[in-house]
């Protein structure tokens, strides 16, 4: 699991000679993961990858959107778990369903890795 500690001041009582104990750290569970989906049907030269960085502004996710030389199309995305399965959702639901055969979903945790969303220029 990913931690991050984040410092919060916890009020302590008191001590019996009428000084202030010290603060307290308390620590926070992030829960960032990533979703890396492939997409296959007519998922290439339709459009898809500008589509889903349109999608994208609304949800807080960061990743990346790129075209594969077999024909598919690999998106790669970090967030929380909720933000994530809606993102995912829009996307099924945009005018792209229509052209999705498949779509093979993979979970990990996330590596923070990525700043913004980016569509991946195909090299050739």
């Amino acid at each position: 699991m990913v931690y991050s500690l984040i410092a919060s001041a916890v009020a302590e009582p008191e001590d019996a000679r009428g000084g202030q104990r010290s603060a307290a750290i308390t620590p926070k569970l992030s829960t960032s993961l990533r979703v890396t989906v492939y997409y296959s049907g007519r998922v290439q030269g339709v459009g898809f990858r500008y589509t889903v960085k349109r999608l994208v502004f609304g949800f807080e996710v960061t990743g990346i959107v790129e075209n594969l030389a077999d024909g598919s199309v690999r998106l790669v995305a970090e967030g929380e778990k909720p933000e994530l399965e809606a993102f995912l959702e829009a996307v099924r639901q945009s005018g792209l369903g229509p052209m999705i055969r498949d779509e093979r979903l993979d979970w990990s945790l996330g590596t923070h890795e990525f700043r913004g969303f980016e569509i991946v220029r195909s090299s050739g």
